[in-house]
């Protein structure tokens, strides 16, 4: 698939342009301007004057050239917000582990809205439940904000995906320590306490928590049971059935965002750190 035709096939054909800003009145607002999707008019953010958008194109040029040089295919992409964050993966390596495959990615991100900065990151997704994890885009200096001064920077992120590859190794063997620790009760109720965002003195008995949180539980638990009937009973099991709760029952419809860019996605990479911690 050429880039044209990838950036068609998702939704991603589109620039950003630059506009000056004015009031209704026609008073003109210096130092500002808004950032305006070519297609639909829509303003995805308003910035400083030294904002430089890095366009589309630009971003999946730049994954094409990372996988001229790596190997890695570009796999897919999309985008939040109508456009106000837009992502594009590549395909990395993969990690069998009993009757689970976790499959690698590279990701790269890009933001609009004026809070997101071009960077790069780790994620995988576990094949037999299409469970989804993805790690914080900090893990290597691959953080860019937008400016003119930016697009020199590049070369230093070619540079650097062999550091976010290596990261890949390191998560792949985090996994396996997890699945080698077994869980206990008291770290299954540490867990659960994490992901609701619960006191560690409040008490997990019915009656102690709302209905509503009691029927999310009920949710969570049976995810989490799932998981460790066919892991072990590990903290590997522990957390798949966190990202299976996350990924699939934790809201109706797509929970991608918030994993990717939000708040669960910060819960989540909290609770795997606190397990590796442990082994």
């Amino acid at each position: 698939m050429t880039q044209k035709e990838m950036l068609a096939s998702k939704g991603l054909d589109w620039r950003v342009s630059k506009e000056p800003i004015q009031t209704v009145s026609g008073i003109y607002i210096p130092d500002q301007i808004a950032l305006v999707r070519e297609d639909t008019q829509a303003v995805l953010g308003i910035h400083t004057e030294g904002y430089d958008p890095y366009q589309n194109e630009e971003l999946l040029d730049l994954l094409y050239k990372i996988s001229n040089q790596s190997g890695l295919e570009v796999h897919t992409g999309g985008c939040f917000q109508g456009g106000k964050l837009v992502w594009f993966q590549l395909k990395s390596d993969e990690y069998t582990l009993g009757t689970d495959k976790i499959r690698g990615f590279i990701s790269g991100m890009n933001g609009f809205n004026g809070r997101h900065s071009l960077a790069f990151g780790n994620s995988n997704v576990t094949i037999s439940c299409m469970n989804t994890f993805w790690r914080a885009y900090r893990q290597v200096e691959t953080r860019l904000r937008h400016s003119a001064q930016m697009r020199p920077k590049i070369d230093e992120i070619l540079r650097r995906i062999d550091v976010l590859l290596e990261e890949e190794k390191k998560g792949f063997d985090e996994i396996r320590r997890l699945n080698e620790t077994p869980m206990t009760p008291e770290v299954r109720e540490l867990v659960t306490k994490m992901l609701f965002s619960l006191d560690k003195e409040e008490k997990l008995a019915v009656g102690e928590l709302s209905t509503n949180k009691q029927n999310k539980m009920i949710r969570f638990n049976a995810d989490v049971d799932m998981e460790l009937s066919t892991k072990d009973r590990s903290l590997w099991g522990l957390f798949s059935g966190v990202t299976r709760y996350t990924t699939h029952d934790m809201k109706k419809g797509d929970n991608s965002e918030s994993k990717m860019f939000g708040r669960t996605g910060g819960i989540e990479r909290k609770i795997y750190k606190e397990l590796v911690e442990m082994v």
